[in-house]
């Protein structure tokens, strides 16, 4: 975390490696024997991001980093128990991470004086301890969400400055003492319950100070009876923290409604100007700046972003290395906070495996693996990969299981073999195909799995029936790539150190009953050479990154590029590499890299089994992130947590947007 805030001197005896925050007393910190429970470090300048682990914070209880400059979006990954969370004042942007919805424990919750925008997600439902929640000073849109009504334990809600739409209907029957509404742009009448409330609320004048300028966005406050008032951890005035700004009047008046009818007009007239636009649409050429407008401004066009990819063809062709293009997206900060919202207690999740100290991992015998393949038939073979073939078994407690049978020649280090599988055993994700025993004996090396009944995507795509081909829906297809931008981020983000899986694609890819997505032979990069014919096999079909062709060495940023591979074949249908077809479309990325910023270009790439059922729109955002995964330049393609916080927004828009499903497509094309 300190690095990441650019190791700051006001941090006093903070450092980066080898230091003791309990024993040396780090500024800000507080500890319990020598676990960290509370880091207050609010007011002190401090920039940069907060890092890419916090949830490894399992101990703090209180987290407040308040009025410093940590702008971009709030990270998804959060210390996870904490009771108070104080973010207010750091000019953060995007929307709230939904990470936030599974904080039991939480108390305190206060992110304003942000630029925080979009719909408030319906997150609260577990959240039955929260006692204030401040999120006034923001840009959010929409309406109160309904899981509001969750909020059993809360006192002080403060929604000000703001642009909420709807009536406040949800927060009727909650035991509050304090609420701001003001400056929004509700309709509907004032329960009765929350009119004393409100009375209440905006009679408290209390003030430490004028309060934070309102972000950019938000509709000015009412200068005439706005006062501030500076929330601590129970809503009482503190010194510390971000503000809560009570307004004299209720929250709808005279000027809501006048803000009202501007707001319409303005809409309106945007969106006559999008309708008659070209159907062409412009690309961004940064991840953060995907899907994190308000949705009035959804069509928006930003500086066009033509990308020529270079990607190598066919074994018989030189290897081309990665040439320049004539307009580079800036880089990517490798600093900058990473952001996301997750989705959770839906569908398009599955849900979180239990978590355990320790694995037990069964040790097979040779026999035992020959009697549940029946030796290795053909008939129980299921396929065969770069490093290995894999089985079916069949074993005696009725359990059928994937075996995977390593080949002797692509192991780089056989002696590690029994050594690498408790790390494998431990990796703990609901998109990582779960390790249930190995085998070691005489010179063989076997690795079971569990087993996933409708094999491989890459099956899925290019070998099933057309009927079968077409269970893919494109909603699944998001649902699918998602799964993976998650397992990915997991092992490049959360794992401590960090993996580099070195093999993605569609065959490593499985897929459960319900379509899951399961990335399988994660953790068996150690074992593999990066200089072997696997990956010269991946560079030839397609797979494989430019800038792996020329080091030969694999990364994380290849590891992306690799998945935005996958995002085009579960977008076009198409193979990476497929010599059936006209050279100048053989290669997929070379092929498809040029076009994935026109939206005619769009709906002729997007593949034929999906008969037109999906969103135009949809279809645009994805190509978004396919474009910025496959950069020739590995700097320029973003770390797997911000694709994770793109693929949610889509479909988090996607599942706003299911009232539009049998509607004309013509009109999301219009939207």
């Amino acid at each position: 975390m300190y690095s990441f805030l650019n190791s700051p001197g006001q941090l006093t005896k903070w450092s980066s490696s080898d230091g003791d925050p309990c024993g040396e007393s780090w500024k800000g910190i507080t500890c319990s024997g020598n676990r960290v429970t509370e880091i207050q470090i609010s007011g002190l300048g401090l920039s940069g991001s907060m890092g890419y682990q916090l949830t490894s914070l399992t101990s703090v209880t209180n987290f407040d980093i308040s009025n410093n400059n940590l702008g971009n979006q709030i990270p998804y990954q959060l210390p996870p128990n904490v009771q108070r969370l104080n973010l207010a004042g750091n000019g953060f942007t995007g929307g709230l991470p939904y990470s936030i919805s599974q904080m039991k424990s939480l108390q305190y919750l206060n992110v304003s004086h942000n630029q925080i925008q979009g719909e408030l997600n319906d997150m609260f439902g577990s959240l039955s301890s929260l006692n204030t929640l401040d999120i006034s000073f923001n840009s959010m849109t929409g309406k109160l969400p309904q899981s509001f009504q969750s909020l059993t334990s809360m006192k002080k809600i403060y929604l000000q400055n703001n642009q909420f739409t709807g009536n406040v209907d949800v927060l009727a029957n909650l035991p509050l003492d304090d609420l701001d509404l003001e400056n929004n742009q509700f309709t509907g009448g004032i329960p009765e319950k929350l009119k004393g409330i409100i009375q209440k609320s905006n009679s408290n004048t209390g003030s430490s100070g004028p309060a934070p300028p309102s972000p950019p966005g938000a509709p000015p406050a009412n200068r005439s009876s706005t006062h501030s008032k500076k929330s601590g951890g129970n809503g009482s005035p503190s010194s510390g923290g971000g503000g809560n700004d009570s307004g004299a009047k209720s929250g709808i008046s005279g000027g809501g409604v006048a803000g009202i009818v501007i707001s319409v007009s303005v809409v309106g007239a945007v969106a006559v100007i999008f309708i008659i636009k070209k159907r062409r649409r412009k690309s961004s050429t940064d991840i953060e700046k995907l899907d994190v407008q308000p949705f009035a401004l959804d069509s928006q066009e930003v500086k066009d972003t033509k990308l020529s990819q270079n990607s190598s063809t066919t074994s018989t062709e030189a290897i081309e290395t990665p040439t320049a293009v004539p307009l580079k997206p800036p880089p990517i900060n490798p600093r900058k906070s990473i952001g996301g919202d997750d989705i959770s207690a839906k569908p398009i999740v599955p849900q979180k495996k239990t978590h355990t100290a320790e694995r037990n991992v069964v040790q097979y015998s040779i026999s035992d693996l020959q009697m549940a393949t029946d030796s290795f038939s053909v008939e129980n073979r299921i396929g065969d990969g770069s490093i290995g073939s894999v089985y079916q078994g069949h074993f005696d407690n009725g359990k059928v299981l994937t075996v995977k049978k390593l080949y002797s020649s692509e192991l780089q280090n056989p002696e590690n073999f029994v050594k690498m599988v408790p790390d494998i055993s431990q990796l703990d994700h609901p998109n990582v195909t779960e390790l249930v025993g190995y085998c070691s004996e005489d010179g063989q090396h076997l690795l079971v799995y569990e087993f996933h009944k409708n094999g491989s995507l890459h099956d899925f795509l290019h070998r099933m029936d057309e009927g079968s081909t077409r269970l893919i829906t494109w909603d699944s297809r998001v649902k699918i790539a998602l799964g993976i931008a998650r397992a990915l981020e997991y092992l490049h983000e959360v794992c401590s150190p960090f993996l580099v899986h070195k093999n993605i694609k569609s065959e490593n890819i499985l897929l459960d009953a319900d379509l899951n997505p399961h990335l399988s032979d994660s953790g068996l990069a150690s074992l593999m050479a990066d200089v072997d014919q696997g990956l010269n096999h991946k560079i030839e079909s397609g797979y494989g990154a430019p800038e792996a062709a020329v080091s030969r060495k694999c990364t994380t940023k290849s590891d992306v590029y690799s998945f935005g591979v996958v995002m085009l074949e579960l977008f076009s249908g198409r193979k990476p590499f497929d010599s059936s077809r006209p050279r100048s479309e053989q290669s997929l990325v070379r092929w498809a890299t040029p076009q994935l910023h026109d939206i005619d270009a769009l709906e002729k790439m997007v593949d034929p089994a999906l008969n037109g059922l999906y969103s135009v729109k949809s279809l645009s955002r994805f190509a978004d992130v396919i474009s910025l995964c496959v950069q020739p330049e590995p700097e320029f393609r973003p770390p797997m947590s911000e694709v994770v916080q793109a693929l949610v927004r889509l479909v988090q828009r996607a599942n706003m947007s299911k009232r539009l499903h049998g509607i004309d497509q013509d009109s999301d094309v219009q939207d």
